[in-house]
């Protein structure tokens, strides 16, 4: 038996719930062909819309959802990515674009895992900057941990410009 391809996620594919909704646009699409094949000619039917995220996933790997053992494949392999990918959380102070969040993305599969899944979370306390937080390490990249970190050297530089040197 030859080796299942790897699954190519695109870019727009970022968090566990794009999985999810993957599966159930695919569970969707396999119930419409299902009911498809067993109703009675000539009575009309609306096929499901495919989602930008689906297609591009689709378009990316090369498959084609008319092929019933494609379809199984892929669920299979999104099934097997929501339990395995490695999952991060990163929280910002406010909502990355999504051009933003892709780029975020790309990085992380080019560099960490081709696989890696991100939560994205807001957290305005940290004013700017993000905190990233992976099973079992945090990393603080806020411009308000900074700011602490420099707070003598901050003192330091105030109270020299009060007393005028």
């Amino acid at each position: 038996m030859a080796p299942k391809p790897e699954l190519e996620l695109p870019t727009i594919v970022v968090s566990q719930v794009d999985v999810a909704r993957l599966i159930r646009e695919l569970n969707s699409l396999e119930d419409f062909f299902t009911l498809a094949e067993i109703r009675q000619s000539g009575s009309a039917m609306e096929a499901p819309r495919l989602t930008r995220t689906l297609d591009g996933l689709a378009t990316a790997n090369k498959l084609n959802l008319l092929e019933k053992s494609q379809r199984q494949r892929l669920g299979e392999q999104l099934n097997e990515l929501l339990e395995s990918a490695p999952l991060m959380h990163i929280s910002f102070a406010s909502e990355p674009s999504p051009r933003i969040l892709a780029e975020i993305v790309k990085w992380f599969r080019a560099n960490i895992h081709k696989n890696a899944l991100l939560q994205v979370g807001l957290q305005p306390t940290i004013a700017a900057g993000c905190v990233l937080r992976t099973p079992n390490k945090v990393f603080d990249l806020s411009l308000r941990t900074y700011l602490k970190q420099q707070e003598p050297y901050l003192v330091q530089l105030i109270s020299g410009a009060a007393h005028g040197s």
